[in-house]
């Protein structure tokens, strides 16, 4: 079986998700994914799949989260990897799956990260263009900011990977800024 493409990813999770802020979060943890696997050495589009997908039944299903995945991704022909990935991002909070490769490590990271990247970018006047590793390790301290956010999630994945918080922000940072448009982190001053 074939290693999971972005087109197939895409395609699936448009089948089951519509929300505009779960397509935007998809995309932010799929190219934070990309710059995550480039620091590993590893293959980005593949990395960046599974992060386009890895929420594939939240919008159907958000109290049973992952619960509906494993089986009607295996019937699209979901190769096994990716679907193990896919649920580990759960790990401790809706599954049993613990992350081991440094692929499964870092969706599991990436997946609360980018939301509190995002959330630090769209306060700034400029957005994420110019967004500092600082600034956001100021709002993970900052428990009412983005209180949604799960900090203990990002650090003990940043623990997983052996990573410095702040290394690992900057990592998903430029992997977030060339979707700047896109994920609508142009800031309070443009846009």
């Amino acid at each position: 079986m074939e290693k999971l493409s972005k087109e197939k990813s895409r395609a699936l999770l448009e089948s089951t998700t519509t929300e505009a802020h779960l397509l935007q979060h998809a995309l932010a943890v799929s190219v934070a994914m990309g710059a995550m696997a480039r620091h590993f050495g590893a293959d980005a589009d593949y990395w960046q799949a599974v992060g386009l997908l890895h929420d594939y039944d939240y919008q159907q299903h958000p109290d049973e989260h992952l619960q509906h995945t494993a089986a009607p991704l295996a019937g699209a022909g979901v190769d096994d990897e990716s679907v193990r990935a896919i649920l580990s991002h759960g790990w401790g909070l809706c599954t049993d799956v613990q992350p081991q490769t440094d692929l499964e490590k870092s969706l599991y990271a990436v997946d609360e990260l980018t939301g509190l990247i995002s959330a630090t970018a769209k306060m700034r006047p400029s957005g994420i263009a110019d967004l500092e590793p600082k600034s956001v390790k100021k709002k993970f301290k900052d428990k009412a900011f983005a209180a949604k956010i799960d900090r203990t999630v990002i650090q003990q994945g940043a623990d997983m990977l052996g990573m410095e918080l702040g290394a690992l922000i900057a990592l998903c940072i430029e992997g977030m800024k060339p979707c700047a448009t896109e994920l609508g982190l142009l800031g309070t001053g443009q846009g």
